[in-house]
């Protein structure tokens, strides 16, 4: 196998047949931001908006998400996001384990590029995804674990958020975690926008 590189990923991802996910989109969606960024966050799967924009969180949950970053004072454009399949899955629904399986040879390629010291899991699927079958959102958000020396975060997906108001407060205490995280290891200052700290509301 020759060089990875950021063409070849890009090439691979909009050649990808793996699963029937390719079939009916607009867009494959790999993913955007600071490739240098120590923070990478890793979300579920294209919806409407980012099938019709070629990109990752442009919609209502990806406002939120800008948002939630911007109240730790985190600039979106600094860190990387993506998700776990590149592909909308049909009418929002959640991508079956076989085609999260199928994706996560654009994942693991994205990963081994970033090379992130801390990553966010935003909801279920991707917690599953990179944690493993068993893990839970409600039970394990907020809780860090330490993987081949990577810090991971899971949290609620900000669609989550948008349902269900009520996980707001647990969200942001998982925000402010991530922020304190990135400070204990040297890396917030790396992203950080100066700007003045955001409160509960702001998420």
């Amino acid at each position: 196998m020759g060089e990875i590189t950021w063409e070849l990923f890009e090439q691979q991802v909009e050649a990808c047949r793996l699963c029937g996910l390719c079939r009916n989109i607009k867009h494959k969606v790999p993913g955007q931001g600071d490739r240098k960024s120590p923070l990478m966050l890793i979300g579920e799967g294209p919806g409407r908006d980012e099938d019709e924009q070629g990109l990752a969180f442009v919609g209502a949950a990806g406002q939120l998400l800008t948002r939630m970053l911007a109240a730790i004072q985190l600039p979106r454009d600094r860190v990387y996001i993506c998700n776990v399949v590149k592909c909308r899955p049909p009418q929002n629904r959640i991508p079956t384990p076989e085609e999260a399986e199928a994706c996560k040879i654009h994942l693991r390629m994205q990963t081994w590029l970033i090379r992130p010291k801390v990553i966010l899991l935003l909801g279920s699927t991707a917690a599953k995804d990179i944690l493993g079958p068993d893990a839970r959102i409600t039970r394990d958000r907020g809780k860090w674990v330490e993987k081949k020396g990577v810090w991971i975060l899971p949290t609620y997906h900000p669609s989550a958020l948008l349902r269900d108001e009520s996980k707001k407060p647990e969200a942001w205490a998982d925000m402010q975690n991530l922020r304190d995280k990135l400070r204990e290891l040297g890396l917030y200052q790396d992203i950080y926008s100066g700007e003045t700290e955001g409160t509960t509301e702001s998420v």
